[in-house]
Order: C-alpha cells, then sequence, then structure tokens
C-alpha cells in the first residue's frame, strides 16, 4: 500500500470531500425525480397492460395521483434550482487592480505561481483589511461579457483549435473567429477560471517586498486545488446553497407592492420563499462538515506545497501581520472614526498605517528594530499610482466600516493628514462645544419658562459661552442631585426622549446628548441614502435596500454606540481644549495611535481623561481646576464656536 505524503495528500483529501458534497447534490438530485419515476414507471406498464388495466379505476386513481405528485415535486424542485443557481453569491468589496497600473505586482504574483506549480490567479484586488485571501468570482452575475473582461487578468487564456460548426457554410468547416467564442463561452466547455487574489492594502503599505512575497506563497499556492474541477463544483454548490438562503430571508421579509394583489403577492411569496429556505439549510446541513473539511485539506496542501517559498522569511513576515493589525485598528478608530463622524474621509489611510506602525515601534520596546526595515523596498512601489490606490482603498474602508457615501461630495470631502488638525479635530472640538452649550441654553430656557408664571422678569442677554459656566453647572448638579428613586440615574431618557424639564445634573445631560448625536446621525443617514439607489435591490436579489449599496448602515461598524457618559465626557473635552486653544496658545494636534490631541508648547497633554472623569462621573472640579491652572487656561473667556 503507497502512502501518499506532502501536497498530494491534502489534494486528494480536499477532493474526496469534494467528492462527498456532490454526492449530496445528486441525492437530493435523485429523491426529487424519483416521483417522476414512479409516474413513469406506473404509465409505461398501464400502456403495455403489465400494471393494472385501462379498465381498472385504482390503478387509473394511483397514476393520476403519481403523475401529479411528480409534477408538483418537478416543479418545487425546478423552483428551488432555479433560486440556487441564479442567486447572487457574498462577494467582497474590493478595489480591483488593472495589470497596467501594477505590472511589477503582477510579475511577482506570476513568478510566485511559476515557482509553486499551480496556476496564477485570475485578477488582483485590494481590500482595507488585513489579511489576504482568494475568492471564486466565476458566477455569471459576477463576470464580464468578454467584450469588457478586466484588464487585470493575470491567466491568459490560450488559443485552443475549435471543433467544426456545421450549419453556415451546408457542411463541417473551420469555425470562425464568432463561432469559436460562443464555443469557448459553453460553461460545459469552458476551463475552470482561477480565483482572484485579494490581498489586504495595509500589507502593501507597510511589508517589503519580499516579506509580501512569503506572506503571499501559501495564499497563491491554493489555486492549485480551487481550479480543480470536483472542487470548484463543490464550492459553487455550497456558495449557491448559502445565496439562496440569503434570498429566501429577504424575500420573506420584504413587503409586497401596494395594490389590490398584495395580499395574493404575500400568500403566495412567503410561502414559496419559506420553502426555498427549508431545502436550502437541509442541505447546508447535509454537506456542511465535508465543505469545512475540503476547505482545511485545501488550506493544508497550499501550506504544504508553500514550504519550499521563502519559509524562513516568512516567519518574520507573519510577525509584521501581527503589527500591521495593531496599527491598523488603531489608525481607524482612533483617528480615521472622529473624521467620518464629521463627514471627512482621510485620503491616505495606508500611508497612515506605515506613520502608527513607526510610532507604535518607537513607543513599544517589543517593536525596536522593525523601523531599519523602512530602508528596504517597499511593497507599495510594485503599484505604478499607489496615492490613488491608497484613496481608493481609504474611501472604501470609509464605506464598509462607517457607512458613508459610495462617492465624494459636500458633505462627504477627503482630508489630507497635513490638514487633519485644522479640518477634523479643531471642527470636531467646536461642534461637540457648540452642541453641549445650545443644551445647557435650552435647559435654562425650559427653566424659565416653567417660573414665569410665578416672577416674571424681563428678557435676559443670551448667556455666553465658557468654560466656567460648564464646570459650575456640572458641580452644582451633582450637589442637588434629586433622591427620588424613580428618578432615571443611570443616563436614561424620559418616555418622550427629553428630560421632562427636571434638573437632574450629569445623568439627564447624558441623556440629552445621547438624543441629539443619534438625532444628527439619522438626518445624515437619510441624506446618504436619498442616491439614484435607495431602494434598490440588494445583491441577492431580494426586495428592500441593501446595506453596501444604499449605505444606511456600516458593513462592518468598528465601535458600539458611545454611552451617554462616555458622550458627555467627550463633549467636556472639547469644550476645554477649545477653552485651552483659545486662552492658552494651545494648538490641535494628531497622535497616530490615539487619534486627536491638544498640543501644549508643541508636545501633547495625554493627562486630561481623568481630570474630566472626576468632573462627569463625581461633580469634583478640583482636578481639572488644577489642570487648567498648570496650563494657563482662563475658564472665564468666552470661547468660539462653529
Amino acid at each position: 500500500m503507497r502512502t501518499v505524503a506532502g501536497p498530494e495528500a491534502g489534494a486528494l483529501e480536499a477532493r474526496a470531500r469534494a467528492l462527498a458534497v456532490l454526492r449530496i447534490r445528486s441525492t437530493a438530485l435523485a429523491v426529487a425525480l424519483l416521483p417522476a419515476a414512479a409516474a413513469v414507471v406506473l404509465l409505461a406498464g398501464s400502456a403495455t397492460g403489465s400494471i393494472g388495466g385501462s379498465q381498472d379505476q385504482g390503478w387509473t386513481a394511483l397514476r393520476w395521483v403519481v403523475t401529479g405528485g411528480a409534477l408538483l415535486v418537478l416543479l418545487l424542485a425546478a423552483a428551488v434550482a432555479a433560486v440556487v443557481v441564479r442567486a447572487r453569491p457574498a462577494l467582497t468589496p474590493t478595489v480591483p487592480i488593472a495589470e497596467e497600473t501594477a505590472p511589477d505586482l503582477y510579475r511577482l504574483v506570476r513568478d510566485l505561481a511559476e515557482r509553486l506549480e499551480v496556476p496564477a490567479p485570475s485578477a488582483i484586488a485590494l481590500t482595507p483589511d488585513c489579511d489576504s485571501w482568494l475568492e471564486d468570482r466565476t458566477h455569471p452575475a459576477h463576470a464580464h461579457r468578454r467584450e469588457h473582461r478586466d484588464r487585470g487578468a493575470l491567466a491568459v487564456e490560450e488559443t485552443r483549435p475549435a471543433r467544426s460548426v456545421r450549419g453556415t457554410g451546408g457542411g463541417p468547416g473551420p469555425a470562425t473567429g464568432a463561432d469559436r467564442d460562443r464555443i469557448l463561452d459553453r460553461p460545459e466547455r469552458r476551463p475552470p477560471q482561477a480565483p482572484v487574489l485579494v490581498i489586504g492594502s495595509p500589507f502593501l503599505w507597510w511589508m517589503r517586498v519580499a516579506e509580501l512575497r512569503a506572506l503571499l506563497a501559501p495564499v497563491v499556492a491554493g489555486t492549485g486545488p480551487s481550479v480543480h474541477p470536483d472542487i470548484a463544483a463543490a464550492r459553487r454548490f455550497v456558495r449557491g446553497l448559502d445565496a439562496a438562503v440569503a434570498v429566501a430571508a429577504r424575500g420573506r421579509g420584504c413587503e409586497p407592492p401596494s395594490g389590490p394583489a398584495s395580499a395574493l403577492v404575500a400568500a403566495v411569496r412567503r410561502p414559496a420563499f419559506a420553502f426555498v429556505g427549508w431545502v436550502a439549510r437541509l442541505l447546508l446541513r447535509g454537506c456542511r462538515d465535508h465543505a469545512a473539511a475540503m476547505e482545511r485539506a485545501v488550506a493544508a496542501a497550499a501550506s504544504e506545497r508553500a514550504q519550499s517559498v521563502d519559509y524562513g522569511l516568512r516567519i518574520v513576515a507573519q510577525e509584521q501581520v501581527g503589527l500591521a493589525y495593531a496599527g491598523w485598528d488603531r489608525l481607524l478608530t482612533r483617528v480615521a472614526l472622529p473624521a467620518w463622524r464629521m463627514g471627512r474621509w482621510p485620503s491616505r489611510l495606508d500611508a497612515g498605517v506605515v506613520a502608527a506602525l513607526t510610532e507604535l515601534s518607537r513607543r513599544d520596546r517589543l517593536a525596536e528594530g522593525f523601523t531599519s526595515r523602512l530602508s528596504e523596498r517597499p511593497a507599495c512601489d510594485l503599484l505604478e499610482e499607489p496615492g490613488a490606490m491608497d484613496e481608493a482603498t481609504s474611501l472604501l474602508a470609509a464605506r464598509l466600516f462607517h457607512g458613508g457615501p459610495p462617492e465624494p461630495g459636500p458633505d462627504w470631502s477627503p482630508v489630507d493628514w497635513g490638514a487633519y488638525p485644522e479640518e477634523v479635530v479643531d471642527r470636531k472640538w467646536r461642534q461637540e462645544a457648540a452642541r453641549l452649550n445650545r443644551l445647557l441654553d435650552e435647559r435654562e430656557d425650559t427653566h424659565d419658562r416653567v417660573g414665569a408664571t410665578s416672577a416674571p422678569s424681563s428678557a435676559s442677554a443670551p448667556v455666553p459661552p465658557t468654560l466656567a459656566r460648564v464646570i459650575d453647572r456640572l458641580t452644582a448638579d451633582a450637589a442637588d442631585l434629586p433622591a427620588d428613586p424613580a428618578d432615571p440615574a443611570d443616563g436614561s431618557d424620559g418616555p418622550d426622549g427629553s428630560d421632562g424639564g427636571l434638573d437632574g445634573g450629569a445623568p439627564r445631560l447624558a441623556a440629552r446628548l445621547s438624543v441629539e448625536v443619534a438625532r444628527e446621525e439619522a438626518a445624515a443617514t437619510r441624506a446618504h441614502g436619498q442616491g439614484p439607489a435607495a431602494g434598490a435591490e440588494g445583491p441577492a436579489g431580494g426586495c428592500g435596500g441593501d446595506p453596501w449599496i444604499d449605505g444606511f448602515a456600516p458593513a462592518f461598524p468598528l465601535q458600539p454606540p458611545r454611552t451617554g457618559r462616555e458622550l458627555l465626557a467627550d463633549h467636556v473635552t472639547a469644550m476645554v481644549c477649545c477653552a485651552a486653544v483659545d486662552t492658552a496658545g494651545a494648538t490641535p494636534g494628531l497622535d497616530w495611535l490615539d487619534g486627536p490631541a491638544l498640543l501644549v508648547g508643541g508636545r501633547r497633554r495625554a493627562d486630561l481623561a481623568h481630570p474630566v472623569l472626576s468632573l462627569v462621573e463625581d461633580g469634583d472640579d478640583g482636578p481639572l481646576r488644577a489642570w487648567l491652572g498648570e496650563v494657563g487656561v482662563r475658564p472665564e473667556k468666552p470661547v468660539r464656536l462653529v
């Protein structure tokens, strides 16, 4: 008995699991055809006189019942098969890279595939994430027409002689160019297409060329099993089932169009989609274990095949993956997210991750020595226009992680890192300070209206927006908190979302801030969703707006919504920073790892969080007043608002 080891063992295991998945598909097809086979047997036996007779009422009724049941089963099976085949599988949003814009990158991938003895990926794309993978995009909904084929294709289709085509000249003859295209475009004659190589954009900017090649080696090695007909067919079947489940869920949840036939449409649509979803989930459960084992075997075979290519350098590259992930996460959550909330999107996120990781290397002893790599050639040099690619992936990152519009506009404009402190940090502080003072003015107006019946007074002048006013209000509210146990002390709102006209201290103010911020975000979301794609059908073919198309919600939110106390602390911090800028000569700045920063004398002050929390949570203004005195801030002076 011969023992198989190495990549061939993983490939054989993957093919065995793929055949198991295909057997489940064949079994489902056989079950759907079984009633039709029984009906054919009964009809043939009746015609030949072998089963029953033409005058036998019992056999006649049985034939009609079986034939009707067979037709119904065939109709249901055809409906399920049509949904599975036509449903569009999930597609990762990426930025495609044409070969003309990155010839060196395509050459590197081709050489790597040649060394691994596997087919080259069909194309390359970038994603704003710290990961790389192969993605099959051979579904007809994803494929372009041959005359509009992706210019970034790596795998060049070889010209092969086509068989003769009958019908145009009265006999067999050589096929013309159009006939040859029709022959090659038939699914049964089309060779398996290699998947698309998706590369995380932070890798291109942080890693060196040799590190990127070592990191992509096991990924590119996966194209070998991917183009196997059995594995490709099994993957298509599983993806079709998954997409059918999504179509069924969307179809059951959407509302039918208004009209006299809406009730009939709903009565037919929902049970039909429920049946399709039930069948698709049943088949998915049956092939789930085999599909998972097939993917593990494919990964094992690819990893084993890539052992011979830059194995030692791959260990170093894996260390850089963890570092890039940490820097990318901090850059998105601390730096990019505040800008996105302001309606601006940083246009050089990938270049920013290099600055963030360099700063991390400077601060962290464990990262010492990583900056010495910067003298080597970065992988982004493999692109002809790295700035344009960086801008495209930055816009896609804002689309994915924040739910912004798909294209720049008046309320969604790019910002450079040099202008970030003035256009994002300073503007953010001014807007939050203005919101905080506006809510304080509304509360004072409410109290004035409540006491106007007992003690009418003349109209008072508007209160200037000062930091001292905010501090005094929070300390006074903390001292005069009502002892009513029914009063919500956790920052929640009243039944109508307001504070009910009561002076409930910091929790009430935090609740009002939560309502105000949620209202502004909802208005911005509606403004972004008023494009022509609003309400269009999603990728899965269902009804209703799709988050990726309409921008109603981010696909992958970075952070949960901020609580009321967090919002209040952020607004008080913004008020303090505005006062420091206006009265103490401080300036807004950018910290690559922590986001907006206050610079006093050219150095960052990172000790403001504790005094602000003491004021917001405990009503103790001592630490904050000591900090203000140390910096030289004059809280009684009005601050400039937007």
